[in-house]
């Protein structure tokens, strides 16, 4: 066995340069298969994703889709005789095209990652769809989509003849707001940072919403900084200076902290509304910095006073990380919005009669994604109450709403569930709620049928939910194993894509049959569509696997178990169809956590534990989740569908902690292990993590929350217990399996620090093991050329020791 500790960088090349003087390398052989492996990855790297889409009804005028400064083509829209005609000008050609009258304008979001500029590229793509007589649909799509070089964001109005897009500039830079017409571009404002920074467009904090007559638009963006001391050559100066003057500089100031991973640099969202005509931008007044806000919506008039509607986190002590976390308390607040009728600029004063916040959700610890009912008379949101009083990072969700009053004084009291926390389902019934998103307009004609996405068990599902009776419906098909997610909606209709690990991502059309009701049915269709082809050599490959969902009976489970503990869980068992029973083939088993795998084995199957920590303290975590994936490994081997002696282990985050443990737990087990961003040592991640509060949930269980809320209170001693550079000093802990790890410099969840302390110790035992540092990524490692160059190092570790 090969001894030794080499350390590469991601900035050399597929190779790497030791940064130790331990003589690794590839040999001929090995690089002639690192490089076929290495096109092999290239092919499914150029896979397009769709990651949002927008719908619109033509109207009478000029409809755009814009590139960086230009529009690339046009749709000019007109009627005669109730029919709608389309002149259609790309460049060089003129089309003319019939669209039936109930036909929609669709605009998709693509992002397609790059690899030699280490981004991924977006571009926008249009079509129409068109409702034929015969029920059936037709996608007409533009001849090439355009690249949304530099743009942030892009928001249609709720009538679709304007849009919004942000342009976010780095460094000094305005953040610029333009206004798009129908064929050409209205407005360009630029917002310089002494009004307040860049505009948040992560998915969580981020909302972006326009007024009702389409005059106004709120939005959440970074404070502008606190002011700094400034000092010359007299020492401290009294008087503000500018940026320029250099005789003085800026001192630092205080210390602000951040929302953690992924959120570097920001740390103070705040609320602003900007008038679409004249460019004026208002700061909200009468939210204060003890609450970091977002998710705004303009709520409907009451008395013809207008009011935001947005969610506010608690901001005056420590901010934990964010990304992933929702057992982080929030609330939904109301305010008055700002007047454009006096004075210009930013008039963010102290909070007044006037301009009081209002908490609308008192009585309840989580509320988030605020929905206005179409009658604008309900406020629906979601609530992750079970995981902020548990202190578990996500667990089922609730629905709620709340009267909203068109006359009247508004009344916080009355908050109906609309949805409730499922705790333990029954089997084949509704697992309760876990949406990570809502639409912005998520209402069915009816205007009281929401629908969204959630997770069932080991897939995404697409519902219905109706917040009057609280009935909730399955309606993407239920006999489907791929994972479902809404786009868009189109009046009754639905536009959602569908993916398999054995297949690129299609879009679907789902069609109401009849009327809206619980038990309605949905006829669902194939899109032919340009963003959902892919090269031969991945179609040929995708067509030769197949895959299951297997359901695991537990065994071994503590004493006195919870009724969902001693239930079987879920694991996706994917295989070649070439398969033979007298030959398994090897098994790559792969850990929830946030690790994501691309098919880039041709003869493996790949295997994905999906079970979530099932026991109450550090000691069942260890002993109960390992014990969970190698239950399902004995599952997957006893009925001979993969070969016992060639199993592979990889995980990221906590399926990294999971891996390091299972190869020193049942060390001979594992051919090879991988793991990614690792969590190695809690008692050292406790101080230095974004989400200290998951370490003392992982030693503590479900008294972790007394010890994050008091962590004077904390036994170090558990964390050890918990970590794996104890137990590596106990006989029974063997570690056998080549490791190799790939870390991020940046990452602020599980830093560094975790893997290399572990990848030494390791080294000081004399395993083999190599460690990959990515300089620039955080804890997903999900720059185009990380992932690339992580996962292509992965499947050379793991063929190089399947052949030895």
């Amino acid at each position: 066995m090969q001894q030794g500790l080499s350390i590469r960088s991601a900035m050399d090349n597929a190779g790497g340069i030791l940064t130790k003087e331990v003589p690794v390398g590839l040999d001929a052989a090995a690089q002639e298969e690192f490089a076929s492996l290495s096109v092999l990855l290239q092919e499914f790297s150029k896979i397009s994703t769709i990651d949002k889409a927008w719908t619109v009804k033509p109207q009478n005028g000029m409809i755009a889709s814009v590139s960086s400064h230009a529009i690339a083509f046009c749709l000019l829209v007109f009627t005669y005789a109730q029919v709608y005609f389309v002149i259609e000008f790309d460049f060089n050609y003129l089309f003319i095209k019939y669209v039936a009258e109930d036909s929609t304008s669709a605009m998709f979001l693509i992002g397609q990652p790059d690899l030699l500029s280490n981004k991924r590229r977006k571009s926008i793509l249009t079509s129409h769809i068109s409702q034929k007589t015969d029920s059936s649909v037709s996608f007409r799509w533009a001849p090439f989509p355009v690249e949304m070089t530099g743009v942030s964001a892009m928001v249609p109005s709720p009538s679709g003849s304007k849009l919004l897009v942000v342009r976010n500039s780095e460094g000094d830079s305005p953040t610029h707001f333009e206004i798009w017409g129908a064929s050409e571009l209205k407005k360009d404002f630029a917002i310089p940072r002494k009004i307040h920074g860049s505009v948040y467009t992560d998915g969580w904090f981020e909302g972006i919403s326009w007024n009702s007559d389409e005059t106004a638009i709120a939005y959440a963006a970074e404070e502008q900084d606190l002011p700094k001391p400034t000092f010359n050559a007299f020492g401290f100066k009294k008087e503000a200076s500018t940026d320029n003057d250099c005789g003085s500089w800026k001192g630092q100031g205080d210390w602000e902290e951040d929302w953690g991973e992924t959120y570097s640099g920001k740390r103070q969202p705040a609320l602003f509304v900007i008038d679409v005509n004249s460019g004026e931008v208002h700061g909200v007044a009468g939210v204060g910095r003890e609450l970091s806000v977002g998710q705004v919506v303009w709520a409907p008039s009451v008395d013809g006073q207008q009011y935001l509607v947005f969610v506010g986190w608690p901001s005056d002590t420590r901010k934990l990380g964010i990304k992933y976390c929702y057992n982080r308390p929030c609330a939904l607040y109301a305010v008055k919005a700002p007047s454009f009728k006096s004075d210009t600029g930013v008039t963010r004063s102290d909070a007044t009669e006037d301009s009081l916040i209002i908490k609308l959700t008192q009585s309840i610890s989580s509320a988030f994604f605020p929905r206005f009912s179409p009658d604008g008379k309900s406020l629906v949101f979601l609530s992750a109450r079970s995981s902020v009083d548990s202190g578990a990072h996500s667990a089922t969700e609730s629905l709620h709403q709340i009267e909203w009053p068109l006359h009247g004084k508004l009344d916080p009291s009355k908050i109906t569930e609309v949805v409730s926390v499922v705790m333990c389902p029954e089997d084949g019934c509704f697992p309760g709620l876990y949406c990570s998103k809502l639409l912005d307009q998520p209402w069915l004609s009816d205007g009281q049928t929401m629908v969204l996405s959630s997770i069932w068990g080991s897939v995404q599902t697409i519902l219905s939910v109706n917040v009057l009776s609280g009935q909730v419906s399955r309606i993407s098909p239920n006999n489907s194993k791929s994972s479902w997610d809404i786009l868009a909606i189109d009046a009754d209709n639905i536009i959602a894509v569908c993916s398999s690990p054995v297949s690129i991502p299609q879009i679907k059309y789902g069609s109401l049959v009849g009327k809206i009701s619980t038990n309605a049915k949905w006829s669902w269709s194939d899109v032919s569509s340009p963003l959902t082809t892919c090269s031969e050599k991945v179609s040929s490959m995708l067509a030769s696997q197949q895959f299951d969902i297997l359901n695991i009976p537990v065994r071994d489970v503590s004493e006195n178990p919870t009724k969902g503990a001693c239930k079987p869980f879920e694991a996706i068992y994917v295989s070649s169809k070439s398969s033979k029973s007298e030959s398994p083939d090897p098994l790559i088993v792969v850990i929830h956590g946030g690790v994501l795998w691309d098919l880039v084995r041709k003869h493996c199957n790949l295997f994905q534990d999906t079970s979530g920590p099932r026991g109450c303290s550090a000691f069942l975590v260890l002993m109960q989740d390992v014990n969970d994936v190698l239950t399902a490994i004995d599952y997957v081997t006893g009925k001979g569908l993969a070969d016992p002696s060639k199993i592979f282990v990889v995980g990221g985050s906590h399926g990294g902690f999971l891996t390091t443990h299972l190869i020193g737990q049942a060390p001979e087990r594992f051919v090879a292990a991988a793991a990614r961003n690792p969590v190695c040592n809690l008692a050292l991640m406790v101080g230095t993590s974004d989400i200290p509060d998951w370490c003392f949930f992982e030693a503590y269980g479900s008294y972790g929350i007394l010890y994050t809320l008091n962590p004077l209170l904390q036994n170090t001693w558990l964390f050890f217990i918990a970590s794996l550079l104890l137990l590596m000093s106990q006989s029974s802990f063997q570690v056998k399996s080549p490791t190799i790890f790939l870390l991020g410099a940046k990452d602020l969840r599980v830093p560094v620090s975790n893997g290399i302390q572990y990848a030494r110790a390791l080294k000081r035992k004399e395993f083999e093991t190599k460690v990959i540092i990515f300089p620039n990524d955080v804890h997903g490692i999900d720059k185009p050329q990380s992932d690339y160059e992580s996962y292509l190092n992965i499947s050379a570790w793991f063929n190089k020791h399947l052949k030895s």
